[in-house]
C-alpha cells in the first residue's frame, strides 16, 4: 500500500507545516565505520547549510537529532562543542552546521529520531504536518526515521543531495528504496520551495 505521505508533499514544494531535521551530523565520529561515513557526511553539509538557511529565512523551524551514545546525561549544546575542539573535517562540519539559538533538538538513544524522543510531541508543538529529512546515515538512520514519520501520517521529503551513507553505493540503494517502496521524494534540495509560515509573515508585517 502506497504511504499517505507521498501524496502530502509535492515534489517541487516542501514548506507549509514543515520543519527540517538534521540527523547525526554534528558529531564526534568516534564509531565503528566512522572513517567512511565523515568524507560522505562532510560532502553534503554545505548544502544541508544552504537548505537550513533557506529555511530560516522561511520560517521553517529547523531541529537536530543526535545520538546520545548511551550518555543519559549528555546534552546537545555539549556534544555540538565537543565536535567543534575536535578539529579535522568533523569540526568543519559543526561550524558549517552549527545550531542557532531559537533550533530545536532531541537526543536519541536509538536510530529513529522518534523512539525515545520528544520529536512527535515537538512537531505537534510546531504544528508541522511535513519533514525534510537530511543527515546521516541515510540506510540507518534516515531510513528508519523516515517510515516512522509515514507511520505517524506526516509527510516526508528526503533530498537525494542532502542525505549520505558510508559509500555511494549504498546511498544510491537506499534512495531507490525510498523512491520505489516508500513512494517519497527525493528531491534535490535546490528545488524544494520554500513558503513562509503564516507566523513568519505577520512577523514580518509588525517589523
Amino acid at each position: 500500500m502506497p504511504s499517505r505521505s507521498s501524496g502530502l508533499l509535492a515534489p517541487e514544494r516542501a514548506a507549509g507545516q514543515t520543519a527540517l531535521l538534521i540527523i547525526d551530523m554534528i558529531n564526534c565520529w568516534d564509531f565503528p565505520d566512522a572513517e567512511k561515513l565523515l568524507p560522505c557526511a562532510a560532502s553534503i553539509a554545505p548544502r544541508i547549510a544552504a537548505l537550513k538557511a533557506r529555511c530560516r529565512r522561511s520560517g521553517v523551524p529547523v531541529i537536530y537529532a543526535n545520538d546520545n551514545r548511551g550518555r543519559w546525561r549528555s546534552d546537545f549544546p555539549a556534544l555540538a562543542q565537543e565536535a567543534l575542539r575536535q578539529g579535522g573535517p568533523g569540526a568543519e562540519i559543526a561550524s558549517a552546521l552549527k545550531p542557532d539559538a531559537d533550533d530545536y533538538f532531541v537526543l536519541k538513544p536509538k536510530q529513529s529520531a522518534f523512539f525515545g524522543t520528544p520529536l512527535e510531541l515537538l512537531l505537534q508543538h510546531l504544528k508541522a504536518s511535513r519533514l525534510i529529512l537530511t543527515g546521516v546515515a541515510s540506510d540507518q538512520c534516515v531510513l528508519v526515521t523516515a517510515t516512522e514519520a509515514g507511520m505517524r501520517d506526516l509527510a516526508v521529503v528526503v533530498p537525494r543531495d542532502c542525505v549520505a551513507s558510508q559509500s555511494t553505493a549504498r546511498n544510491a540503494l537506499v534512495l531507490r528504496q525510498i523512491e520505489e517502496f516508500q513512494k517519497l521524494p527525493t528531491t534535490p534540495s535546490t528545488r524544494l520551495r520554500m513558503i513562509p509560515h503564516a507566523r513568519h509573515l505577520q512577523g514580518r508585517r509588525r517589523d
